[in-house]
């Protein structure tokens, strides 16, 4: 069985914490499954967090079960130290953290529902996919 290195966007996340429907959701309950690597770093970490506090009114979990959730994602993840920059590479400086951190771990996909904005990382050996797009690539029944 191959395992995919990939890194997760903090839109998927947030997506994930407001429902339990949908591929952001099914992705985020099976991070820690053979078939998948998931990469992260200190920077987006933080960058979870903050998200996830700026829109905790869609979010519908404690404060408790939320700091559970980055909690279970820290253990199981794959953590990385970012030495070298990219910037400016990307549009936004935040999603330019999320490729440095897939350039470091050598990750095949960065997971998104904002494709557009990593448009170019092909350069770097990877690809952007939706949650929906890497399920199906896992053979991850929906």
């Amino acid at each position: 069985m191959r395992t995919y290195r990939i890194v997760i966007d903090t839109n998927v996340l947030v997506s994930a914490l407001r429902s339990r429907n949908g591929s952001s959701f099914r992705l985020i309950s099976i991070i820690d499954d053979e078939r998948l690597k998931v990469a992260i770093s200190v920077p987006l970490v933080l960058e979870y967090e903050d998200a996830i506090k700026r829109n905790k009114s869609g979010i519908k979990l404690t404060k408790g079960e939320v700091e559970a959730v980055l909690d279970y994602i820290c253990l199981v993840a794959e953590r990385r130290k970012i030495f070298y920059l990219w910037r400016p590479y990307l549009r936004d400086p935040k999603d330019d953290m999320v490729l440095e951190l897939a350039v470091e771990s050598e990750s095949e996909f960065i997971v998104t529902f904002n494709k557009r904005d990593f448009k170019g990382v092909e350069m770097f050996g990877m690809e952007a996919v939706t949650p929906k797009e890497l399920l199906e690539l896992i053979g991850e029944k929906l």
